[in-house]
């Protein structure tokens, strides 16, 4: 009889453990606010895009946010494609800092992390992610 009650203990102990591993893992809503993009052209087809926000996940959502402003700009200045050339990303506070450097060009370019600015601008709409 002792053991059954033992098994019955164990049992319930792990329900209760399950239970509060599964609230654990409760997202919570995504609600960036984006703090605006400061473009600074570098030389001829290099920019130099400085983004803020607060709501990050991760510091995807900052390089995100920076890859929205480089495809818009690139649209702007009438050329349809960007190569992504550094993001560095740093918070404080919640405030979430990321310095992108990207190069515009109206073909694509050489390199690895290319971009086809239409596309990308289309996909921010899609997503509500502010852009230039």
């Amino acid at each position: 009889m002792r053991n059954v009650a033992l098994i019955s203990l164990v049992g319930m102990a792990s329900s209760l453990s399950a239970c509060t591993e599964q609230s654990e893992q409760v997202e919570l809503p995504f609600v960036p606010e984006y703090g605006g993009v400061e473009t600074r052209l570098l030389d001829g087809d290099l920019v130099n895009f400085h983004v803020k926000m607060r709501g990050a996940r991760t510091v995807t959502d900052v390089d995100d946010y920076a890859e929205c402003a480089a495809a818009q700009y690139a649209l702007i200045r009438g050329y349809g494609f960007a190569r992504h050339l550094r993001t560095t990303v740093n918070e404080e506070g919640g405030l979430w800092r990321g310095d992108a450097v990207y190069t515009i060009s109206p073909a694509l370019p050489r390199g690895l992390k290319t971009i086809d600015a239409e596309v990308v601008a289309s996909a921010c709409t899609e997503n509500g992610i502010p852009m230039v």
